[in-house]
């Protein structure tokens, strides 16, 4: 259980659904040719979960200090697992996943799509040594990398059969990726924020450089709660631009993801203490796991006409 919790396994479920869906319940229902077998699909989830994981193990290993402040319970390192064994499996996740890849680049004839691996290991390493040090670069770069987690899928599925499919349609079917790429960018952007809130104490004596800490909890929780109407405002407009003619896609975005965010707006506002912040980040979890099944629902709400 200790392995587990050091690699948050249940944010690489979440990772590995969404992009599960992504291929099998977006991708593979459009009448276009894919690059990538069910099968070698699969192996790209692996390896996405795989460095994902390393940079959990890699950023606990860096955290002990913050972690036994903030949340004690939750520190593995020194406890269960020695620092060593969590470096070798740091190194083990890590180059794992890249080489998995590297093998599902090469079998659709992409090897520099392999890369983006190397690429996202950099990232994660320097976020755990000192991005996460750095006002709002931590943030920024985890919900970044989270976005591209979904696009690519998109980039292995889609680029390489350009020259075979309608170009038109598979540019449309991307931008629909896209946009869905950026709501989840903004998402995890606002629960990094409101992480900072939960965390604000043990990241202080730490000497980290959180907005909280430059600005106050008041003045964040507020950035928050802004971010989370600008949020709500965006993906109003999307589901009345794009999918109000899709009565139940529009009823499901109403229920499990409109409302949700309106309440975390509200709520976060007047957040002073971690029990409030823990909530509102729980929340905002939520609104991400309905999220992920969002481009199904609406998939299926288009195919069916229901």
């Amino acid at each position: 259980m200790n392995y587990l919790r050091l690699i948050r396994y249940q944010n690489l479920l979440m990772l590995a659904l969404m992009q599960l869906i992504v291929h099998f319940g977006f991708l593979r229902q459009q009448n276009i040719a894919l690059a990538l077998s069910d099968l070698n699909a699969v192996l790209l989830v692996l390896a996405t979960v795989l460095v994902a994981a390393g940079g959990y193990v890699i950023n606990n290993l860096q955290d002990v200090a913050t972690d036994l402040e903030n949340k004690p319970d939750d520190v593995v390192i020194g406890k269960g697992i020695s620092e060593s064994t969590g470096y070798n499996l740091y190194f083990g996740l890590t180059i794992s996943g890249v080489a998995l890849g590297y093998y599902v680049a090469y079998e659709i004839d992409r090897w520099g799509f392999a890369t983006a691996f190397i690429l996202v290991g950099v990232v994660l390493y320097a976020y755990a040594n000192f991005l996460k040090r750095t006002l709002l670069a931590g943030n920024i770069a985890i919900a970044l990398l989270t976005g591209f987690s979904v696009l690519i899928v998109g980039i292995f599925d889609l680029v390489p059969t350009l020259e075979i499919n309608d170009r038109p349609l598979v540019m449309t079917v991307f931008g629909i990726l896209s946009d869905y790429a950026i709501f989840t960018v903004i998402i995890n952007l606002i629960r990094e924020i409101v992480k900072d809130l939960e965390d604000v104490n043990g990241d202080y004596n730490q000497g980290m450089n959180t907005l909280p800490i430059a600005l106050g909890v008041t003045r964040t929780a507020k950035i928050a709660s802004v971010l989370g109407v600008v949020a709500f405002s965006v993906l109003a407009w999307y589901i009345y631009a794009y999918i109000f003619a899709l009565t139940f896609a529009t009823l499901y975005a109403l229920i499990f993801l409109i409302s949700p965010l309106a309440f975390f707006s509200i709520k976060v506002w007047s957040g002073k203490k971690q029990k409030d912040f823990a909530q509102m980040s729980l929340l905002l979890k939520i609104i991400i796991f309905f999220g992920i099944l969002s481009i199904a629902v609406i998939t299926l709400n288009m195919k069916y006409n229901a």
